[in-house]
């Protein structure tokens, strides 16, 4: 097999945290590196620090995969006495790339937001921040009857066709199909200058913009013809809704004090802040990954008793007393947890895609903050 690179990394992570889900400005993607290089190593970092860069090369790392971009702002200059200057330096010197999966990691189906609602033991049902509705289109594919149920398998594995928590949806009815194959062809049925005619299915399925090329690309890859005949259809129709934030339901109401301590205790963090009534009775619940101080309006407006985010500020929490909406506050580096996350996510694809690589999760605890 051939050597993996950067870009096949990328592309892994990319199929997880799409780009264009990013929030407008958020510098994602390539940030220290080449694209080309051979990877064989790849850390999963929460910060890019110097002491984390420290233990990239002790282990010899050639891709970090961060959440917060090492480069948020631009630089007008490489001083290489400076924090930046210096880890620049280190990554270039010891040919380690970084690579940053923010905002569109924490919008993205199994990222850093169902990953915290997963700890928390809470299943989400919405988003708490839309950002878009992803269109859906009709996918009708011509197949002979043989090879229907490959072709039907095929379109699942590319992710068309899923519908709630329901797979393999198509339609299906029966026709024939008619051709002639002409000199230089070298046709699955029939001969040269031979009209054929051959039993075969319509097969329609409903495909999101997103997995439209890797659907047809599957179906192709499984379908018998030398062209595979099919058709593509834009729907007047909302797919999935995408967004920051995602809400979920208690099982059964709790005070925000004793939620509060769950909360404290699932992230096992040393200490943690709660806005609004002790005595509280909350059961629905919004959790933003980070700093999600803007977003309190949403949350009440999508019925949550009590918004879990990072980082709230002073101001904030009395603008949320006053809608009525609760806030726990256990810290921005909760969000620590997308390192065994995306580590585990992203080996489980590379092994599936036959990619000798090794994922790893950094063990360095990038929290600034003691607590007394």
């Amino acid at each position: 097999m051939n050597q993996v690179t950067v870009k096949d990394v990328i592309s892994l992570v990319e199929k997880k945290a799409p780009k264009h889900l990013a929030f407008e400005g958020d510098p994602i993607g390539l940030q220290v590196g080449d694209a080309n290089q051979k990877v064989s190593k790849v850390m999963i970092a929460l910060d890019v620090l110097e002491d984390v860069v420290d233990e990239a090369i002790d282990q010899e790392i050639d891709l970090i995969v961060a959440h917060h971009p090492l480069i948020f702002k631009p630089l007008k200059s490489v001083d290489l006495n400076s924090e930046k200057g210096k880890i620049v330096s280190k990554l270039i010197q010891h040919n380690i790339t970084v690579y940053a999966a923010h905002t569109n990691l924490d919008i993205a189906n199994g990222g850093v937001n169902d990953m915290l609602m997963e700890q928390l033991g809470l299943e989400s049902d919405a988003v708490v921040v839309s950002t878009e509705k992803e269109r859906l289109y009709k996918l009708v594919i011509f197949t002979p009857t043989t090879h229907e149920n490959d072709i039907r398998d095929a379109l699942a594995e590319a992710g068309a066709g899923h519908i709630g928590n329901y797979s393999h949806c198509t339609f299906n009815s029966d026709g024939f199909g008619t051709f002639k194959p002409q000199e230089g062809t070298n046709p699955y049925i029939g001969s040269t200058d031979k009209l054929e005619k051959v039993n075969e299915i319509r097969m329609e399925t409903i495909v999101p913009e997103s997995k439209i090329d890797h659907s047809i690309k599957l179906a192709n890859e499984a379908h018998p013809y030398e062209e595979m005949a099919y058709d593509v259809y834009p729907l007047h129709l909302d797919g999935e809704e995408k967004g920051l934030g995602r809400i979920g339901k208690l099982e059964q109401s709790k005070t925000l004090e004793q939620f509060a301590n769950e909360v404290k205790q699932t992230f096992n963090v040393p200490q943690l802040r709660f806005v609004g009534d002790p005595n509280k009775k909350v059961k629905k619940v919004a959790v933003i990954g980070g700093d999600g101080n803007k977003f309190i309006n949403q949350a009440k407006r999508k019925g949550a008793d009590v918004l879990i985010t990072g980082d709230v500020y002073y101001h904030t929490a009395h603008d949320a007393l006053g809608i009525g909406l609760a806030m726990i506050d256990p810290g921005h580096h909760i969000e620590q947890i997308m390192k065994q996350g995306l580590k585990d996510q992203l080996q489980q694809d590379a092994t599936k895609r036959e990619m000798n690589i090794e994922f790893v999760s950094s063990e360095q605890v990038t929290e600034p903050f003691h607590f007394l």
